[in-house]
């Protein structure tokens, strides 16, 4: 278990972030959690930049090592830290996992960051807010389900949480908690999720579990 070098730059309500937390939970390895508001704009300032010039959360510091975007960071632990392995030894269900992975990381999340919502909301209007995300996330939530029909297990591709679980449960959790959003046409995503909320490692990743979580969050 890492002890002392391990740092992650975070937002309670990033999803990017969350699947971090979920992966170095699984992983056991601790971790200093270093806050980054970003509805006070505290990722543009020069000392985060220096971190991550694209002004995004999640960054881990691994000593001299400094990786950010989620997907990286994960792989970087994933090679560095082989403990509770977050790919499957199969090929085609590695394969899976990548697809699972992206659809949400490319297809779904970037549509209801805080960038391009508050750029929705100045140039159409706060009413198309709420469309938009439901649009994009009933979108990549069908894709996900067909996807994963045919190798879900308890969890997105059999009975061990893998890559595609981490960047599921996040997503799912804003979808229903963020968003407001009714995913009953979503029974195996749903199914997914309520596995997730009986493993300790995700519920202690989730937003409302952070130190910079708002006292009376839900989300």
């Amino acid at each position: 278990m890492s002890t002392s070098n391990l740092k992650l730059y975070s937002y309670w309500r990033s999803s990017c972030s969350c699947r971090v937390r979920i992966g170095l939970n699984l992983k056991g390895l601790s971790y200093d959690y270093v806050p980054v508001n970003l509805v006070k704009g505290e990722q543009f300032s020069d000392e985060f930049t220096k971190l991550n010039p694209s002004g995004f959360v999640p960054v881990l510091v691994d000593g001299d090592t400094v990786v950010s975007d989620s997907f990286a960071i994960l792989m970087y632990l994933e090679e560095k830290y082989p403990q509770h392995s977050l790919l499957p030894s199969d090929p085609q269900k590695r394969a899976i996992n990548y697809q699972a992975a992206n659809i949400v990381s490319s297809s779904i999340q970037p549509f209801q960051n805080l960038i391009t919502l508050k750029y929705i909301r100045e140039k159409i209007g706060p009413a198309e807010e709420h469309n938009w995300v439901k649009y994009n996330l009933e979108r990549g939530f069908t894709a996900l389900e067909k996807l994963l029909k045919d190798y879900a297990g308890r969890y997105a591709t059999g009975d061990e949480a893998y890559l595609a679980d981490l960047f599921l449960a996040p997503q799912i959790h804003g979808a229903l908690n963020r968003f407001k959003l009714d995913l009953s046409q979503f029974p195996l995503l749903l199914r997914l999720y309520e596995a997730y909320g009986e493993n300790q490692a995700f519920q202690d990743a989730m937003p409302e579990k952070q130190p910079d979580a708002p006292p009376s969050s839900t989300t």
